[in-house]
Order: C-alpha cells, then structure tokens, then sequence
C-alpha cells in the first residue's frame, strides 16, 4: 500500500464510520427525527453497522485501520512505525469530516433541538452560569459528536476505555486481520463489527464508549467549530480520556498479543 492510498482510504472510511456513528446517535437524540428515543440498542448495533459498511469500503485501500489504537497495535506487533502518522492524520481527517457531514444531514434537526426552550431553557437560563462554567459543561448535544461520563471519576472512565479497547484490538489481532497482517480481511470486518456491537452493549454504559481517539477528538473539535446555537461547551477537561484510554489499550492488546498468539 502506497502512502496515498493509506491517506485515501483511512479518511474516506473514517469519514464512513463517523457520519454513520453519529449519525445513529443524532437520529437517538435530536427532536423531529423519526428515530427519536430508540435507545442504546439501536445505537450500539448502529455503530457496529457503520465499522462495517466502514471497513467494507475501504479495506482495499489502507486496510481499515480506522482507529489510531488499531494503528498503534499494528506497529507495535509487527515493529513498523513508518505510516503510523500517515493513518493517524487521515484519520482524524475523516473523523471531522464525518462529524461536519453529520451536521448537514440532521442540519433542520439540529436548530429544532437546540432552539427548543424544554431543552436548552428559556430566554437567560444560559446566563445563571459564568462563562467558565457553560464552556466546561457538556452541551445539550455534545454527545452525538463525541462520549462523557455517566459518572465523572477519571481513573474508572479512563480504565472502562483501556477494557474495551483491548477486547476490541485484541480481537482485531487474533480474528480479524488480513493475509498480509497489515489490515482487516473480509472475515474480519465482520467479526470486529460484531465486537463493536457487544462492547457498546456490555462496557457503553459508564463512558458511551469511545474505543477511538480519533472518534472522539475529530467530532469534538468539530462540535467546537459548528455554528450550532446554544450549543454549550465541549467538555475538554475530558477529552484526554478517550484519547488516551484507546491508546493505552491498544499497546496492552499488541503487548498481549506478542506474548500470548505471536
């Protein structure tokens, strides 16, 4: 693989996870979707559809890495660090992109939810807080760009994101590659769909389940960006958990995987 191809196809597939991921939890959240309150279950097989269709397209490219934890597992496993960067800009590249693109599709949705006084309250309700206050707040629609806590505890958010990460690149590992070990096979999209789906359903419940750090940093710096009214803050003080959470638990999964199947 060519490192245009690499850069290609990580932040087209990307791109593909991250509108579709979202998406789900906007159709979840937002007023005026039809999908208004379907619940965890849909969200959690939502995502695991979008990894699929995700790695589907793009598999021939780049090998789907996807996931700058899956990447870092890679090179770790096999001592090849030369396109680690590479992947990791694309795919914080398409991460945004998949955020922007979820904005467009839900752009109606979007002003109907954050105008809506039984949501965001009522004329000066955002005024009762100083500005600290309000950009450290998660806002009302935070959570369909990027996950936070049910309970704020750093050290068992960040812990929940190092177990679900080492199940999901662990299994990657063991299950999901291709000939080459450079990627995911045909089989293998399938099966890390199917993980996705029984993490969300298992470990989604404490942090929402970012399992990706360019899954959460993409869409959050995006929801920064957007011109969404009353939108509230990003949340930053939390944005280095689903970071460094996944990142963590990708080496433990390479380093397990070195000692245990290699």
């Amino acid at each position: 693989m060519s490192s245009s191809d690499i850069f290609i196809g990580e932040t087209i597939g990307t791109a593909i996870l991250i509108l579709l991921g979202a998406g789900v939890c906007a159709a979840v959240t937002l007023k005026a979707s039809k999908a208004r309150n379907a619940g965890w279950l849909a969200i959690s097989f939502g995502w695991g559809f979008a990894v699929l269709t995700a790695v589907y397209t793009t598999a021939p490219l780049s090998g789907a890495h996807l996931n700058p934890a899956v990447t870092l597992a890679i090179a770790i496993k096999d001592d090849d660090w030369s396109n680690v960067l590479t992947y990791w800009s694309a795919q914080l590249l398409g991460a945004m992109i998949g955020a922007a693109l979820t904005w467009i599709a839900y752009y109606g949705q979007f002003h109907a939810h954050l105008t809506d006084r039984e949501i965001v309250g009522g004329p000066g309700a955002q005024d009762t807080k100083s500005v600290e206050a309000r950009e450290a707040q998660a806002g009302p629609v935070l959570g369909i760009f990027s996950t936070g806590p049910e309970i704020r505890i750093a050290w068992q958010n960040l812990a929940t994101e190092i177990i679900g990460t080492v199940v999901l690149v662990l299994a990657i590992l063991t299950q999901g590659l291709n000939d080459s070990g450079k990627g995911l096979g045909t089989l293998g999209a399938l099966i890390t769909a199917l993980v996705v789906v029984s993490i969300g359903l298992s470990l989604g419940g404490p942090t929402g389940y970012a399992i990706n750090p360019a899954r959460d940093l993409g869409p959050r710096i995006v929801h920064a960006l957007l011109p969404l009214p009353n939108k509230g803050g990003s949340d930053w003080s939390y944005a280095w958990i689903p970071v460094a959470g996944p990142l963590i638990g990708g080496a433990i999964a390479a380093g397990i995987y070195n000692v245990a199947f290699a």
